[in-house]
């Protein structure tokens, strides 16, 4: 009677273990950089946040009459926004006001006309950023992203 083997054998073992070890090197690269494209993300849906922030602000401007310059208007019932020609300010009060919540993803750093909202852990946050530059004319306001350190 012939005892018939049942299994793999250790050359056929190895072999899958090569071809899965040759395709996860291949694969590897394509998941490696998923960070900076998440990070990249995190800017576009900031970057639309901080646009209907000053539209919403904007629009209750217009709706109660107000003066474009020099006024507030409140949105959530609480929060008070200043604004500079009819949309926020880049000022503390203004157009960080109309956000919540970015300050778990994002540092702020305000100048004179402009608010830059830095991305935390990116590897150059200085060079990954939204920034907000106010109306000074009416117009809409400047709305740029910077990812090039994300």
């Amino acid at each position: 009677m012939k005892k018939q083997q049942a299994g793999f054998t250790l050359i056929e073992l190895i072999i899958v273990i090569v071809i899965l070890g040759i395709l996860a090197a291949t694969a590897l690269p394509r998941f490696a950089d998923l960070s900076v494209d998440a990070r990249r993300a995190t800017l576009q849906g900031l970057a639309a946040s901080v646009k209907s922030g000053a539209t919403l602000a904007h629009a209750m401007q217009l709706a109660r009459g107000l003066a474009s310059s020099g006024t507030t208007v409140t949105i959530e019932g609480s929060t008070t926004v200043a604004l500079t020609a009819g949309y926020p300010d880049a000022n503390t009060g203004g157009i960080e006001n109309t956000l919540q919540e970015y300050s778990n993803d994002f540092t702020l750093s305000s100048g004179a006309s402009q608010t830059d909202f830095q991305k935390k852990g990116a590897p150059t946050p200085s060079s990954c950023y939204v920034r907000y530059t106010e109306s000074t004319t009416g117009a809409f306001p400047s709305v740029t992203i910077e990812s090039s350190g994300c």
